[in-house]
């Protein structure tokens, strides 16, 4: 009788996996790509709306994460966005 095959070998997920959770240590866990700016208030606006044009909210999740005004109309405040738009 034929013994049945053995099952295949999981060195190239494991390495997978590994590389994986490598590059999510690196980039801190998030999927987001992060960016802080402060900024006067038109300068601001002006950054946000770079952001939205160069990455489309609808392909990139792109939105302002946070925000606080600051004294003297300076406005400090957080983009984030995917890093591709697959």
């Amino acid at each position: 009788m034929a013994r049945p095959p053995a099952p295949p070998s999981l060195d190239g997920l494991k390495r997978q996996i590994a590389r994986h959770r490598e590059r999510r240590a690196e980039t801190g866990g998030s999927l987001f790509v992060r960016e802080t700016f402060l900024l006067d208030r038109p300068a601001a606006r002006e950054k946000a709306q770079e952001w939205f044009e160069h990455f489309p909210k609808a392909a990139y999740w792109t939105e302002i994460e946070s925000w606080r005004q600051l004294e003297g109309d300076r406005i400090e405040f957080t983009m984030r966005r995917l890093p591709t738009a697959d």
